[in-house]
């Protein structure tokens, strides 16, 4: 009896379990069959149906016009709708593009607005013109930078086909009146390589300025500048500094090319991270004497060198190997002035370089109008040019640009050479506005710069991760800091603001110009 009694208790048991499983299985499906029928079978006629605002997936402007754009032919006028949908909905990045993946750097250079078309390059618009009947000796050109070893060294032209042409001399017969090299041109890559892994034939003090650099010759001819790390990284300029007594810093060199050629300028000559032998590819190398009486060991047994120059060239000042290997910036010479002559320009924001007085331009608000009846800015795109230059500085924090430089051959239709950028990205903890002054005085901008600006405001293309992703492929990687990479992002934002104060003021069509239009056009500003 006992047994039947458990048996009959096992089977109701059995029999709950079985129906409470089909109970749920029944309720699954009644609620898998709702769910399809209020997201796929709704008509959902428009947007103010009562479920599309939980059912539908609905693009914002900003991503249509970005995906509209992305597909477009790269004519201005997409991108000025681009930008107007970005002042509507400035956040909607945060959340739709956070898990974005791939290269955004290789994205970028994809955008329509960084394969707008060039105007056509005619002879006259060529820094060069080779001769395919001509042979070109450098000895005969009276260049000792084109020298290298005392061995005379002929252009390959005629019977020797171009191709065979040393990487620097192609990078040197590709500039022109509109840019320094090209968005895609291969050969940055391969010089940029070369000058940190080559093999240095000769360094010699180069001669003049503040501080100590060197000029490295290679086995192909080509040169390149040297300037070694004075500092750390994270090591900020101390806040009592005088900008024309900074250090200047090897790593902000190499972060001035990148971000110039994220910004679409290309106007700074290539520049690469290496690591050295103090020993083998300097002392034991150079025919430099007074350099090299400059070099010891220090009492930590490292390899030392001072050379001379005006300031920072002493004992106290040395710099030493660990116990010889030094890193620094490599950067690709431009052509000999004596082959291609370059108009150094005095910069009208320059500062007074005394420790109390102060420029004109600090005293003055309505200073640009001055500046804009002056020649050569009265004509051109050369204020908008300046003006584009001094955000590339904001952006480093580069208070130390006193001159500019550009092309004789082109004459004031040409743009700027950004040279000289040791000096940048000192101080990440603090943003000098006054750098921004030509911008703020002038309220001129470049539409096409502007529209840059936009983008890389935007998560896909953020400035920092861009940039991050660009330095990481130089040798010395990492070459800024984080709070440094972070500090771009944060001009950026002061920078759009001061453009916005100046739509405000004076209104958008006299404060962004159609810099492209006119460049094809041949209109003068």
């Amino acid at each position: 009896m006992f047994r039947r009694l458990h048996f009959s208790i096992h089977r109701r048991f059995k029999f709950m379990v079985l129906t409470l499983l089909f109970l749920t299985f029944v309720l699954h499906f009644a609620l898998d069959v709702f769910s399809f029928s209020t997201t796929v079978s709704c008509s959902c006629p428009h947007e103010n149906h009562p479920r599309a605002k939980t059912h539908m997936v609905k693009k914002s402007p900003l991503a249509r016009a970005l995906q509209d754009f992305s597909g477009s032919n790269g004519s201005s006028v997409d991108g000025s709708q681009m930008l107007k949908a970005l002042e509507g909905s400035p956040k909607i990045f945060n959340s739709s593009w956070k898990k974005y993946q791939g290269s955004k750097l290789e994205s970028l250079f994809q955008h329509p607005l960084y394969n707008s078309l060039m105007p056509t390059i005619k002879e006259e618009d060529k820094l060069f013109r080779v001769n395919a009947e001509e042979r070109f000796t450098l000895r005969g050109s009276d260049s000792e930078e084109w020298v290298s070893a005392g061995v005379e060294f002929v252009l390959p032209t005629g019977d020797t086909a171009a191709d065979t042409y040393p990487t620097w001399l192609k990078f040197h017969i590709g500039i022109n009146r509109y840019e320094l090299y090209p968005r895609q041109d291969p050969l940055i890559p391969i010089l940029l390589k070369e000058m940190s892994t080559q093999r240095i034939l000769n360094s010699v003090q180069k001669p003049g300025g503040t501080q100590l650099k060197l000029l490295m010759t290679f086995p192909n001819y080509g040169q390149a500048l040297f300037k070694p790390m004075k500092q750390e990284r994270d090591q900020e300029t101390p806040p009592d500094f005088f900008y024309f007594s900074d250090f200047e810093r090897h790593n902000s060199e190499i972060a001035a090319f990148h971000l110039d050629r994220i910004l679409d300028f290309r106007r700074i000559p290539p520049v690469v991270g290496r690591l050295i032998n103090i020993t083998r590819d300097v002392r034991d190398l150079t025919t430099d004497k007074k350099l090299f009486k400059t070099f010891y060991i220090s009492p930590a047994n490292n390899v030392c060198f001072y050379g001379e120059c005006s300031y920072y060239c002493s004992t106290e000042h040395a710099l030493c190997g660990k116990p010889d290997l030094l890193e620094g910036s490599v950067a690709a010479f431009l052509p000999d002035t004596a082959l291609a002559k370059r108009k150094s320009w005095r910069s009208p924001w320059r500062r007074s370089y005394h420790k109390s007085k102060k420029a004109d331009w600090e005293t003055n608000p309505n200073y640009c109008e001055t500046v804009k009846v002056t020649p050569p800015y009265d004509e051109g795109t050369r204020l908008l040019d300046l003006i584009d230059l001094s955000l590339l500085d904001f952006f480093m924090g580069n208070q130390d640009r006193h001159h500019y430089e550009t092309f004789e051959k082109f004459g004031n239709e040409t743009f700027l050479l950004h040279l000289d950028n040791g000096r940048g990205f000192g101080r990440h903890s603090q943003d000098d506005l006054s750098i921004l002054a030509p911008l703020q005085q002038c309220c001129r901008i470049k539409k096409s710069t502007l529209q840059r600006l936009e983008l890389l405001d935007t998560e896909p293309y953020r400035l920092s991760d861009v940039m991050r992703e660009s330095l990481s492929m130089d040798p010395l990687t990492p070459i800024l800091s984080e709070p440094h990479l972070l500090a771009l992002d944060r001009r950026l934002g002061i920078i759009l603001n001061v453009v916005k104060e100046c739509f405000k003021k004076e209104g958008p069509h006299q404060v962004a110009f159609e810099d492209l239009a006119m460049l094809y056009k041949g209109r003068k500003l």
